[in-house]
Parts: structure tokens; C-alpha cells; sequence
């Protein structure tokens, strides 16, 4: 037993270490993921990142347990949108658990049970059925409109990054996607894609979501997303969230977007395209990144080629500074989302991959839900498409705070749109504002259990 915190995560890497040396001299010299799964498979690991999750075959990945990981880390993100079941902080969980282990897992009351006896499985199995009648219930609420009782109608996307993504479209009646992760593309590659495989890819999810909508969003890659054939660095970086990643690296990188820029406008000939830039920290990042694709679309009307029928330009408001150039940035955009993921780290500065730091800070605090307020009503005010694509959309009471300060259209993973859609459909929002508003004058300490219990009161239906 190791207690300095240093000399332990050293002793996981030596772990990992030796166990790819047992593999190598017994013969066995894949992976799991690059092996195949053989059979249903929860993953034990102390952390995992996104490329490594993608490795995985997702039809026998049932779900993934972490020593480490945060709600809001890349691979947690990852794994929800492929409805993967994730659960991290489970402190020690590589030692209690052994391999071929019989295991249950249930994200919803954050509890996994190693080695279960016949009354736990048979409760286990209950909550499963409860839960498949959940599911049921949603799925009838497909076709039906996400209008709020009286009477606002909620734009409904999802987020999604592989191509069998869009087919999630029909199966959630969702009104389109809102957020393509196009770096996911570059994630699961052994190396740098050609502009003929991302036109492929891009072609086929448009022609796949019909005449609904998607938003690409330009390679995000960096930070806790790298790539093994492709150094953004040429050093270390001791904050990677906060250092050289997504557009940053793009615009250096300026081949990288060009690349990109010509097969998403090649992909979206004849069609509409909406294009969205990631981190961007001040207008003229968005003014550098958007002539990157008009100097692409250029070239290619020179020579004849057939164009989208119009491009849309958006911005991703992760970067607080961003919020205070509203005014600047609002001819120039043609819509804004917020990755509340990354604006939760920057605003609190706490870096969401640190495991102390994971359960620090909540969604619904004053700070949080004061600061979306005002982007909200800022951005009404001078006629911006106003939307978030975060995790935070994406849970019942979050989305419902969401709501209540003004927001209208949320992205989120296909698993919640049912849920989101029943909680949508159970509020007033005139009432739902007047009593976030009421709520945040006077912040309480648990603002999360205050507004619990008004919804519990006005039966809105939170799952």
C-alpha cells in the first residue's frame, strides 16, 4: 500500500506495464479492444481515454467501472453517447475485483456488486425490468412533440460522432444533431484520415439524416483527446485542458482544417451545411477559422464544383471570455452552443480529469446557472440561436434549470432524449422561471435538493 498519491499513480503505470509484459511472453500480443471482446464484458480500469475506449466493440462492451474518471471527462462522454454504461470514482475497484468476475452494474444508484448472491441478481433483474418499461414508455413519446404544458416548443438534437449515430435520429424522433463530433473520425484511425474518407463519412451521415439538420463540429482534438500519429506539441504541457487543443491547434495546423474544410463542403454539395469551431476565446478566432472554409469554398467554385445550397457558421461558447464579446461576435455568427462540459472546468478552474476535483462542483450552482442566465437573455436580446450540446442538457433537473433561464434548444446523448422529452412535457415553464428566479436571488447551500423538491411538488416528471 502505497500512500503518496505520486508514487502511486507511477506504480499503476508500472501495473500496466507488466501486464503488457505477461501478454507479450505468453503469446497474447493484442489488446482486449484490438483482441475482440469474446463475450459480454464489463471493463475494469483505473482510467481509460476516449481512443482507447473507441478500440472496444461496443456490442460486447456492457460497461465500463473506473478507479478514476469524472462526469464530465471525454470518456465518459464517449461512453454515454454510445450507451455504454460508465461509472468512475470507485476507489480500489482494481483490487476487489478479479478477472472473469461475475459483476451488475447500475449507473442510475451508482453501484456495482462483485461476486452477487441469488437475492442481489434477483433484484438486480427487477430494476432491470423497471427500467425496460422506462424505456418502453419513452419510446412511445417518439413521435410526439417536446412542447412544454403551456404550450413552448423545445428544440430536441442529439449528439452523436460515428456514422451508425444517425440512425438514433429515427429511432428518438429527434429534430436533427446538434453537435457532429467529426474528431472521433480521427480518434478510432491508425492514422491521419484522407479527405476522401472524411468526405465519405460526412456524405453518408447527411444523406442518412434526410432533411434534418447537423452541425459538424471541426476537429477537437488535444488536451485529453491526443492522437498517436499526430504531435500538436512540441513539449509537455502541464495544463492540457487549458493549452495548445481544438481550434488552437487547427488554425497552426492550418492543413488539418483545410483538409477538412473541402470534404465537409464537397460532402454537403447541394444540401445545407452547418459548421461549428471549437474553444474559440475571442471573434477574431472565428474570423480566422471561418476564412479557412470561404478561401476552400473558393477553390472549389473556380473549378466548377457543385456547392452547399448555404453554409452556417456557429461558435462553441466553452471559453468564458467568449461570453463577454457577445455584442462583437453577433453579426458574424450565424448560431452559438455551449459545451457546458469544458465552461464548468474554465469557470471554476478545475480541471475535470482530476479525480479530487470530479465531484467538487455541481451543474446547479448559482454561479453556474447565474452566468447561463445572462448569456441566455444577452443572446435574445441581440437575436443570436442560443443552444447548449453539454452533458448538462442531458439530465432531467439540469436541463429543467436550463429551461427556466431561458434556453430553448439543448443537444444531447440519443439515451436522453426520452427523458428529456417526458420532463419537457410535465412543466410550466412560466412557472418553472419565476421559481429558478425566486431560487437563485437568494442561492440556498443545496440548491440541487431545492429545486428536487419543487419539481417532486409540481410533478414533473424527472425519471
Amino acid at each position: 500500500q502505497i500512500d503518496d498519491p505520486l508514487l502511486a499513480e507511477r506504480m499503476h503505470d508500472l501495473e500496466d506495464l507488466a501486464n503488457r509484459l505477461l501478454r507479450i511472453v505468453s503469446g497474447q500480443m493484442g489488446t482486449a479492444a484490438t483482441m475482440g471482446l469474446r463475450q459480454d464484458t464489463i471493463l475494469v480500469a483505473r482510467n481509460l481515454g476516449p481512443a482507447e475506449l473507441l478500440e472496444y466493440d461496443r456490442r460486447r462492451l456492457k460497461g465500463v467501472v473506473l478507479e478514476e474518471g469524472s462526469l464530465t471527462a471525454h470518456v465518459t462522454i464517449i461512453a454515454r453517447a454510445m450507451d455504454i454504461p460508465i461509472l468512475g470514482q470507485v476507489k480500489n475497484v482494481r483490487q476487489t475485483v478479479r478477472e472473469n468476475d461475475h459483476l451488475l452494474l447500475n449507473v442510475d444508484d451508482n453501484a456495482l456488486y462483485v461476486r452477487p448472491n441469488e437475492s442481489m441478481e434477483q433484484e438486480f433483474e427487477a430494476q432491470v425490468e423497471l427500467t425496460q418499461k422506462k424505456r418502453a414508455a419513452y419510446t412511445d413519446l417518439r413521435d410526439r412533440e417536446p412542447v412544454t404544458r403551456d404550450g413552448t416548443r423545445i428544440d430536441l438534437k442529439i449528439n452523436a460522432g460515428l456514422r451508425d449515430d444517425v440512425a438514433m435520429l429515427k429511432l428518438t424522433g429527434a429534430d436533427g444533431i446538434g453537435l457532429f463530433r467529426t474528431e472521433f473520425q480521427f480518434l478510432v484511425a491508425a492514422a491521419m484520415p484522407s479527405r476522401s474518407g472524411q468526405l465519405r463519412l460526412y456524405r453518408d451521415v447527411l444523406s442518412a439524416a434526410g432533411d434534418k439538420p447537423v452541425i459538424f463540429r471541426t476537429v477537437d482534438i488535444g488536451g485529453d483527446k491526443p492522437l498517436p500519429y499526430f504531435q500538436a506539441n512540441d513539449f509537455k504541457e502541464e495544463n492540457p485542458a487549458m493549452g495548445w487543443r481544438a481550434l488552437r491547434v487547427g488554425l497552426e495546423r492550418d492543413a488539418l482544417m483545410k483538409v477538412q474544410a473541402r470534404a465537409l463542403i464537397e460532402a454537403a454539395a447541394g444540401r445545407k451545411l452547418n459548421i461549428m469551431f471549437p474553444m474559440i476565446a475571442e471573434p477574431w478566432e472565428f474570423d480566422e477559422a471561418k476564412a479557412v472554409f470561404e478561401k476552400q469554398l473558393k477553390f472549389l467554385r473556380d473549378r466548377k464544383k457543385q456547392l452547399p445550397v448555404s453554409i452556417r457558421y456557429g461558435a462553441m461558447l466553452e471559453v468564458p471570455a467568449l461570453a463577454e464579446c457577445l455584442d462583437l461576435l453577433a453579426k458574424r455568427i450565424d448560431f452559438l452552443s455551449i459545451g457546458t462540459n469544458d465552461l464548468t472546468q474554465f469557470l471554476f478552474a478545475a480541471d475535470r480529469s482530476n479525480p479530487k476535483l470530479a465531484e467538487r462542483f455541481d451543474w446547479l450552482s448559482p454561479a453556474i446557472l447565474r452566468f447561463l442566465r445572462r448569456v441566455a437573455k444577452q443572446a435574445d436580446d441581440l437575436g443570436i440561436e442560443l443552444s447548449v450540446c453539454g452533458e448538462m442538457g442531458g439530465r432531467p433537473l439540469d436541463a429543467l434549470a436550463l429551461l427556466a433561464i431561458g434556453f430553448r434548444r439543448l443537444s444531447i446523448t440519443p439515451a436522453s432524449v426520452g427523458p428529456i422529452k417526458a420532463m419537457v412535457r410535465s412543466i410550466d415553464l412560466v412557472e418553472a422561471s419565476a421559481a429558478l428566479d425566486g431560487i437563485l436571488a437568494e442561492p440556498p447551500h443545496d440548491l440541487r435538493a431545492v429545486l428536487t423538491n419543487w419539481a417532486e411538488q409540481q410533478k414533473v416528471d424527472l425519471g
